[in-house]
């Protein structure tokens, strides 16, 4: 079962989303929060796999508390009533994995809650992608100190990164690149390691800032 904790101000949205969710066989949701310091303390106690983390919430916020539900091991999705936030991208770099707009399709809900639990970023082409290209950064400090940092990968490491970014899967990468599903997993991972980053969408957003996608 993927265990799950609801973070969210309004008790009638963590209703709806635990509805959609446990309608799920796969899913179960372990618990609730109300604002960022009962999800990290939820985070803490629960050891969920995910946890659906308000942006927007009194007290400690989504932002603020995103760092240390990361911390405790979780998958953080940030929920968002627009799909361009002005603190998502910030979130994002403190290691959330992707975030969902509240009006996501049922079906896609209990999805992205599967797709996150197996370790894969939530990079939907119609929302994260151009949120991610919105929001990075790009002046020139941070351009050179981010191509300087993709400066350790080897070549394919890097045009492996480089696809990564694009938002598309392993298998995506795999075919664009011509090789294995095993081998891209095998070399973003090192990539991972290499660059100090915790997850695909912080790969994604170092690559963006140095300005390297056409």
């Amino acid at each position: 079962m993927i265990r799950v904790v609801i973070a969210d101000d309004e008790q009638l949205i963590r209703a709806g989303l635990r509805l959609i969710l446990e309608a799920a066989p796969d899913i179960a949701v372990v618990g609730e929060a109300a604002d960022g310091t009962e999800a990290r303390a939820a985070a803490e106690r629960l050891r969920p796999d995910v946890v659906l983390l308000d942006v927007r919430m009194p007290g400690l916020d989504g932002l603020a508390a995103a760092p240390a539900i990361v911390a405790a091991g979780p998958k953080v999705v940030m929920l968002t009533t627009f799909d361009l936030d002005e603190y998502v991208h910030e979130a994002l770099r403190a290691g959330a994995v992707g975030f969902l707009l509240k009006d996501t399709p049922p079906r896609e809900l209990a999805a992205a809650v599967r797709t996150v639990a197996a370790g894969n970023a939530m990079l939907a082409p119609s929302v994260t992608r151009r949120l991610i290209s919105s929001f990075a950064e790009r002046g020139p400090a941070r351009r050179e100190a981010a191509r300087q940092r993709l400066a350790r990968l080897t070549d394919r490491e890097a045009a492996i990164v480089r696809e990564v970014a694009r938002g598309d899967g392993n298998a995506e990468v795999a075919r664009r690149v011509g090789a294995s599903e095993a081998t891209v997993k095998t070399h973003v991972s090192r990539a991972l390691a290499k660059l100090g980053v915790a997850n695909r969408v912080q790969l994604a957003i170092l690559v963006h800032d140095a300005d390297l996608l056409e």
